[in-house]
C-alpha cells in the first residue's frame, strides 16, 4: 500500500490536528520519500516508519510536538539535519537497520537538545572500535544508546512509561489494601457468627440437658405409680384367682401328707380345705 493512501487509511474521519499518534509501517514509499504526512499534524507526538523504504527524511515537515521517531530498517545514510531542525522536542530516535557507517554523520542530533535515547542497532557504525564511548561523547546529551545508558543499566521504555508504571503500582498497591480490610471484615463477621452459633448450641444443650432430666423424673414418677398401683394397699388381702387353684390341682402340695403316707393319699379341694381319701 502506498504511503498516502495509507495516511488516509489511519486518519480515519479525524482531522490531522487530532492525531497524536500515527503508525504507517510497512507501507511503501514513493521513490524513498516521505509522503502524506504534512505540517497541519500539529499535535503529532509519535510518528513510526518502519520498514517503507525510506532513503531520505528530506520531505519530514516541521513537527514541534513529535517526541518519537521510529525509522528501523529503512535505507537512509544521511542527511539528519532536518530532524534537529524541525523536531525539536524529539527525545528518542530509532534509526536501527539502516546504512550509518560513520560516527561523523550523527553529529547533526548534537542539536536536539531533548534527546535522551538512541537506537543504531545492526548499523555499520556498531562495528567501530569505542563506538559507544565515542557516541556518548558526541551526543553528552544521551541518556541511553541501543537500550542502555553509560554504565551498561537497562534502560525503561520512557519517563512516562516510568510513571505511569508507579501511578499503577500505586492503584494496586491501594487496592490490595482495600481487599485486606474487606477479608479482615469478612473474618470478623465469620467470627461473631461462629460465636453466636456456638452459643446458640450451648444453649441447645444445656436446655435439653434440663428438658432431659425433666423427662427422666417424670419417667420415675410415672413408674412409681404404676408400681403404687399394682400392688394391694397395706392391710389388704390379696384375692385369690381360680389359676392359683388349678396350679396346686395339677402340682399337689409339696411335703408329707397329714396321715403320714407318701403315695396313697389323694388330695383335693383347695390348700385351706385338704382331705385325705385313703381307705
Amino acid at each position: 500500500m502506498e504511503m498516502k493512501k495509507r495516511v488516509s487509511l489511519e486518519l480515519r474521519h479525524r482531522s490531522p490536528t487530532e492525531v497524536q499518534e500515527l503508525f504507517l509501517d510497512n507501507c511503501r514509499s514513493s521513490e524513498g520519500k516521505i509522503e502524506g504526512i504534512t505540517d497541519e499534524f500539529s499535535n503529532l507526538e509519535l510518528l513510526s516508519l518502519i520498514n517503507v523504504g525510506l532513503t531520505s527524511v528530506a520531505d519530514l515537515p516541521k513537527l514541534d510536538k513529535l517526541k518519537k521517531l521510529e525509522l528501523s530498517d529503512n535505507r537512509i545514510s544521511g542527511g539528519l539535519e532536518v530532524l534537529a531542525e524541525r523536531l525539536v522536542n524529539l527525545t528518542h530516535l530509532n534509526l536501527s537497520g539502516n546504512k550509518f557507517k560513520d560516527i561523523s554523520t550523527l553529529e547533526p542530533l548534537k542539536k536536539l537538545p531533548q534527546l535522551k535515547s538512541l537506537d543504531l542497532f545492526n548499523c555499520e557504525v556498531t562495528n567501530l572500535a569505542d563506538y559507544r564511548e565515542s557516541i556518548f561523547k558526541l551526543l553528552p546529551q544521551l541518556t541511553y544508546l541501543d537500550g542502555y545508558d553509560i554504565d551498561d543499566c537497562e534502560a525503561s521504555d520512557s519517563d512516562g512509561d516510568v510513571v505511569e508504571d508507579e501511578d499503577e503500582e500505586e492503584g494496586e498497591s491501594e487496592d490490595f489494601e482495600e481487599e485486606e480490610e474487606e477479608d479482615e471484615e469478612d473474618v470478623v463477621a465469620e467470627e461473631d457468627n461462629d460465636d453466636d452459633s456456638d452459643s446458640a448450641d450451648e444453649d441447645g444443650e444445656v436446655n435439653g440437658d434440663v428438658d432431659s432430666e425433666d423427662d427422666e423424673d417424670e419417667d420415675e414418677d410415672d413408674e412409681e405409680d404404676g408400681d403404687e398401683d399394682s400392688s394391694p394397699a397395706k392391710g389388704e388381702k390379696r384375692k385369690r384367682d381360680p389359676e392359683d387353684d388349678d396350679e396346686e390341682e395339677e402340682e399337689g402340695p409339696r411335703g408329707r401328707s397329714v396321715c403320714g403316707s407318701r403315695a396313697s393319699c389323694q388330695w383335693t379341694g383347695a390348700s385351706s380345705a385338704l382331705r385325705c381319701t385313703k381307705p
